[in-house]
This record gives C-alpha cells, sequence and structure tokens, in this order.
C-alpha cells in the first residue's frame, strides 16, 4: 500500500534527522525555560540582561529573550530539516551561531550590561560543545549521506 507523500520520498538523511532533532531539543530547552522549578529563581526571569537571574536546571543562566530564541531556533531546525541541503545549512549555520555566541560569551564580562543575551560558564560550555558537534555533523553528513527510514512503495 502506498500513502500520499506530495511528491516526496519518506525517505530522511542523517542531516534532516539531525537537524530535526536539534529542533526538538531547542523547542524543549525554550519551553523548559519558562517552568517555575525547572527554572530555579523563576521570579528573576526578565526579558533580557545580566539581571536575570533565573537559571534553567540549576546551572544555565537565561531570560525571557534566551527562551523565546530557543524556541525560534528549534522551530527553524525543523523547518530546515525537510530538505537535506537545508538540514545541513541549519547544522554548519546553527554550529556557527553557537560558536560565535562562546567567544561572545568569553570577551562580554558576565556582570555587563553587555551580557544581554545572558550567558554563564555553563552557558559558554554549551555553547562550545554545541557548536562543534552541529558544525562537525553538517560536515560529516556530506551532501549525499545515506537515508534511512521507510520509502514509499507504490
Amino acid at each position: 500500500m502506498s500513502y500520499p507523500t506530495g511528491g516526496r520520498s519518506l525517505r530522511r538523511t542523517n542531516a534532516q534527522r539531525a537537524s530535526w532533532y536539534f529542533g526538538l531539543i531547542f523547542i524543549v530547552i525554550g519551553v523548559l525555560g519558562f517552568v517555575p522549578g525547572i527554572t530555579q529563581n523563576y521570579e528573576a526571569l526578565y526579558f533580557a540582561g545580566n539581571t536575570s537571574e533565573a537559571v534553567l536546571l540549576g546551572v544555565f543562566q537565561v531570560s525571557i529573550l534566551h527562551n523565546i530564541v530557543h524556541l525560534l531556533f528549534g522551530f527553524l531546525g525543523l523547518i530546515m530539516a525537510r530538505a537535506n541541503n537545508t538540514a545541513r545549512i541549519f547544522l554548519i549555520g546553527g554550529g556557527i551561531v553557537y560558536l560565535l555566541l562562546w567567544i561572545y560569551g568569553l570577551i562580554v564580562p558576565h556582570h555587563s550590561a553587555g551580557n544581554f543575551v545572558p550567558v554563564n560558564n555553563a552557558d559558554n560550555w554549551l555553547h562550545l560543545i554545541l557548536g562543534v558537534v552541529m558544525v562537525g555533523l553538517g560536515l560529516l553528513f556530506g551532501s549525499r549521506s545515506a537515508t534511512t527510514g521507510r520509502a514509499s512503495t507504490a
């Protein structure tokens, strides 16, 4: 039995799956940043800036802006997972953005007005790891990466 796919194959490349998983994870993190208890010091969650003292999982400094960026980044990952080339762009481009955030976190003093995102040391390490992993996966999964999943049959 065949299922309508709008002319698209049901097979997904590794880059598409990675983009989709990263997108989903960013959405979950963005939502959890708004959940009291999971985000400690929730009463100190401000829109932006280093004065937002809310910490996701008791470790990562967050703000409303920070959480919204995670949500938008997550939805972008899901949307770009629709095709291999855009999934790779998301992985490599998103990884570069995270590496730039890592550098930003190293340069901007955490208790200064310039730390508007805000980030702390834990965020810096996470940004470095995310950046390296995302760029690495985008490059590893090349433009003709193997597909996985079920193909539609006629």
